[in-house]
């Protein structure tokens, strides 16, 4: 799709202008953003009584327009921290509203996930937010939790297209696009349309779900070229077979990964074994000082980007969907050469 980008970059299917120089109100370009819109409805099954939006600011934009968009001053809402970005949601939250946080995974040195069932929303909370997949962590959620009338809420950032996932259970998902879906900066938010009309006043018309939805996601220019390319990407997904085959490829490649990792007594694993990424799989070596070598080693293999966040440390492989099981059994073959070597 990239290639596709760069073959349309200057001409857009015969417009003569690239996407870039078009107006965003042009034909051409409302059916762009029409095409990609159709394309996530269709790929994620996102019932007709829920809006898709295309907005900027990234995840973290949304940090803010949760409770900016679903509660009043004085209200209260529920968190789930297990981990990183669960902790930035609930920093960002804690400006606007009385964040109650139900579980909190420290216990655990954030390895994993609160039991299927254990979750209790507070009386009074306006919804229950967690972030569906920690990608500094490698922490997963394997279920939905249950909220009953509550809103759910979902950072689904770095899981979106990677599998299947029912929306009908959600109030709300939001996901940057930097890692199935496109390039950083763009967030595509879904919401049912029942949580729309009651965002603060306050609430800068730029998060302001029900303002965007009303224009379409176009209340100013938005980020065009982003927004083409997410569609492009949307075609490819669909190319592959769908999310059904989507979820089938992602699996065998974490399977591939984690079993490489627990059949080795030189490479190990700290998340619990049922709370594992599926797209973030980080491990160790038995001796930190062989971190710096076996990443200087990796990349000059031809393996880049496997230094370990710099708050947590050892190595991950983040085998988002453009990642071939091909790239993966490279990673592996390494990996055993690399602990012939050294172990």
């Amino acid at each position: 799709m990239l290639e596709r980008a760069q073959s349309e970059l200057t001409d857009w299917r015969g417009s003569g202008m690239s996407v870039m120089e078009m107006s965003h109100r042009s034909p051409e370009f409302v059916s762009i953003a029409a095409e990609a819109e159709a394309r996530m409805r269709s790929l994620l099954g996102v019932p007709d009584d829920y809006a898709v939006l295309f907005l900027q600011g990234g995840a973290t934009g949304q940090f803010a327009g949760v409770p900016l968009n679903l509660t009043a001053p004085g209200s209260s809402a529920a968190y789930v921290n297990t981990g990183a970005w669960s902790k930035k949601a609930i920093a960002e939250a804690r400006r606007y509203l009385d964040v109650q946080v139900v579980a909190d995974e420290k216990e655990s040195n954030y390895s994993s996930v609160p039991a299927q069932g254990s979750l209790e929303v507070p009386a009074g909370a306006a919804y229950l937010h967690y972030t569906l997949n920690e990608t500094i962590g490698g922490v997963e959620f394997p279920y939905v939790p249950e909220t009953g009338d509550v809103p759910l809420v979902t950072d689904a950032s770095s899981t979106i297209l990677s599998r299947p996932l029912d929306v009908s259970r959600f109030g709300v998902i939001y996901a940057g696009a930097q890692k199935n879906l496109g390039p950083s900066g763009l967030v595509v938010t879904i919401v049912r349309k029942d949580l729309l009309g009651t965002a603060r006043p306050e609430t800068p018309s730029m998060i302001d779900w029900t303002a965007m939805a009303e224009a379409d996601s176009m209340l100013n220019t938005p980020p065009t070229l982003s927004w083409y390319l997410v569609g492009l990407v949307l075609e490819w997904v669909e190319q592959q077979g769908g999310l059904t085959a989507m979820a089938e490829r992602n699996r065998a490649k974490a399977e591939l990964l984690y079993g490489a990792i627990d059949g080795s007594d030189f490479y190990s694993n700290p998340v619990q074994k049922e709370a594992r990424s599926w797209m973030n799989v980080p491990f160790l070596v038995p001796d930190p000082a062989l971190e710096k070598p076996f990443v200087q080693a990796a990349a000059e293999a031809g393996l880049s980007g496997l230094g370990g966040h710099r708050s947590v440390g050892g190595m991950r492989a983040s085998i988002y969907n453009a990642m071939p099981i091909e790239g993966v059994q490279a990673l592996v073959d390494f990996m055993t050469d690399f602990e012939k070597q050294n172990g």
